[in-house]
């Protein structure tokens, strides 16, 4: 049977109980009212008017969703359709015995039905169309909390507020979640405290959790597993201190991600990045669906972390097409494997290509003749950097050139370049190749707003964000590696601090500026800077991450200061002192106003450059960049 007639068949049984249930109210609506000559004058019109009437009751129960909701999850909104539907078909009874009287007063007396006719039928009416789907509710809902109990599941305790633990408890209840029975709950709300859910108790804070545990075990009813659902870690709710504690007392910890769009609750390990996490921006998902849904788009440095998640988020939110330039033939396969995974609806495609040859990817571009470009494509790493200058000055300047050229060649109508907090008054070769490389974006940008005025025309906008939490090189996955090790975890300086964020926010937030860039066109931001909340000390970080692995900084694990690094600085800035900050409206996201040279001045310092390369003329190369940015102020030998 196809999924189609499977549906079919099921609606059609649905349909066929409401009918049946309709005209039982009916009927037992008149038996329970009239008895001898009184039922025996009426019930021949009755059966007469009977069909008619289940018919419409069918298309009454059609408009308020009853013949297509799922019984297994019916809630109350559908308890609020039946009473809907019900109301609707009671208030045409009433009309019906209106039109009765006044066509054969004389033969049905007053009334046909009459007011207590009419009230039995709406009681039975709603018990008739709810106490099947209830009750096969009811049977789901014990069946499957029986299975959760009796198949291995594990004692839980739910740490977080009431809204987030019902989630938890729902998603067992529906199967969604398994293996896990949760015992308690503890919610960093008082007004919770006391309160049950989903019957359910909850017994106390979450600094009670070294209390609950032992009384459980007092009573040879052990907790195996702590749930941390989002409201966990919110500042106030201490997610570290219930971390610690209950991995100290041997209990598995998962946490529940925020839900988006509809998807059932999981289950996720907790990792040190849960905790570093600031409140993050509320996204306009349907914004971003926007700016992507049907459209070509093509994503290069596609197999690194920013850019596989952009990949992601772009087939989320409906790309028709998708090309994935990448220079490693590891990364290409693992990010084109992923998307195939996920079932992405978007056409992938992915290609091997360096953005350093300028042929290729004009050719590139042409073929697919993308709308929108995403240039994630970087070297990015500083120590390498400050070590071979002229490569970070191929790919991050002269490869940003080539993609930027290749883009407004093939018409696309945006090219959005991932750029960095680095490139803010620039300290390191990074920094300075990515400032470089915004500043020819921002050039050509002015001068298509100078060519095409308020005609449309494509934007070219560089978006800078600090560090992201996961990302390949970055300093978290760096100390969990020497923290397995056993030590020592090395931090360049004591008072080091950066900025963290998530990949995910990163991307959504890369995609929300596109989407300003093009809806308003305003020549004065080119330039876009994600807001990264409070900068994180290094040395605390990695303190945390050593204490939440269950051991003692220090002690078990040594911290070492290894000095700051070639191209480093000890605090990361947003703006430049001469970049004049634009508020755009969007929560997350700042701007500056362009301050780059003219295009002709920029080819000038490009050919220079060239020819600097091409001689590995170090000293050349470090007097034309210092001309381009004359706030560089680079430490490198």
């Amino acid at each position: 049977m196809t999924r189609f007639s499977q549906l079919t068949a099921r609606n059609f049984l649905i349909v066929m109980h409401d009918a049946v249930a309709t005209a039982f109210a009916l009927l037992a609506a008149f038996y329970l009212r009239f008895e001898g000559d009184l039922l025996t004058d009426r019930l021949p019109l009755l059966l007469r008017i009977l069909p008619w009437f289940v018919v419409f009751s069918v298309i009454i129960c059609y408009v308020f969703n009853l013949t297509t909701s799922k019984w297994r999850f019916i809630s109350l909104p559908d308890a609020l359709n039946i009473l809907r539907a019900s109301a609707v078909l009671t208030l045409a009874l009433v009309v019906l015995d209106y039109v009765f009287f006044f066509i054969a007063p004389s033969f049905h007396g007053t009334v046909f039905f009459g007011r207590i006719t009419i009230i039995l039928y709406f009681f039975l009416q709603v018990f008739s169309l709810g106490a099947l789907r209830f009750g096969y509710r009811y049977f789901r809902y014990s069946r499957t909390r029986h299975h959760a109990r009796t198949e291995d599941a594990a004692p839980t305790l739910l740490v977080g507020r009431a809204a987030d633990a019902e989630i938890v408890l729902r998603g067992i209840e529906n199967g969604a979640i398994k293996r896990i029975w949760p015992v308690g709950v503890l919610s960093p709300s008082n007004s919770d405290l006391g309160q049950q859910i989903r019957n359910i108790p909850v017994l106390g804070g979450v600094d009670d959790v070294e209390t609950v545990i032992r009384e459980f075990q007092s009573r040879e009813k052990p907790i195996k597993r702590v749930v941390m659902t989002p409201s966990a870690f919110e500042p106030d709710a201490h997610p570290e201190s219930v971390l610690m504690r209950a991995k100290r007392m041997g209990l598995m910890v998962s946490r529940l991600p925020s839900l988006e769009g509809g998807d059932a609750p999981r289950l996720t390990n907790v990792a040190v990045e849960d905790l570093l996490l600031r409140p993050t921006a509320t996204i306009d998902y349907a914004r971003l669906e926007g700016l992507v849904k049907g459209k070509s788009v093509i994503v290069t440095g596609g197999g690194g972390s920013i850019g596989a998640e952009i990949c992601d988020r772009v087939a989320t939110f409906g790309a028709a097409r998708l090309l994935v330039i990448e220079h490693s033939e590891p990364a290409l396969y693992a990010v084109t494997e992923a998307l195939a995974a996920r079932g992405a609806e978007a056409a992938v495609e992915g290609r091997i290509a360096d953005i350093r040859d300028r042929e290729r990817i004009l050719r590139l571009m042409r073929e697919f003749k993308p709308d929108i470009v995403f240039h994630a494509a970087a070297l990015k790493h500083v120590p390498i950097l400050e070590r071979d200058w002229s490569e970070g000055v191929k790919t991050n300047i002269f490869g940003s050139v080539n993609v930027a050229d290749a883009a407004r060649e093939a018409g696309a109508t945006a090219m959005v370049m991932i750029s960095t907090d680095k490139a803010i008054e620039p300290v390191s070769m990074l920094g300075l190749t990515k400032r470089f490389a915004e500043m020819y974006c921002q050039a050509l940008d002015h001068d298509l707003a100078a060519q095409f005025g308020d005609k449309p025309h494509m934007r070219l906008i560089s978006v800078r964000f600090g560090n992201v939490l996961a990302s390949n090189g970055s300093v978290v996955p760096k100390f969990k590696a020497q923290i397995e090790a056993g030590g020592p975890v090395t931090v360049t300086h004591p008072d080091m601090v950066r900025y963290f964020m998530t990949i995910r926010e990163a991307c959504d937030l890369v995609l929300t500026a596109a989407t300003h860039a093009l809806a308003l066109a305003r020549p004065d931001v080119s330039v876009y800077v994600l807001e990264m909340g409070q900068p994180v000390k290094i040395v605390e970080l990695a303190e945390r991450m050593i204490r939440l692995s269950g051991l003692q900084p220090g002690i078990d694990v040594d911290i070492v200061f290894s000095g700051i690094r070639p191209g480093e600085r000890l605090n990361e800035i947003l703006f430049a002192s001469e970049e004049p900050t634009v508020e755009i409206g969007i929560a997350g996201i700042m701007a500056a106003r362009p301050n780059e040279p003219p295009m002709a001045t920029l080819r000038k310092w490009l050919a220079a450059l060239e020819e600097a390369i091409a001689r590995d003329d170090r000293t050349t190369i470090r007097g034309v960049l210092k001309d381009a940015v004359p706030e560089f102020g680079s430490n490198a030998a």
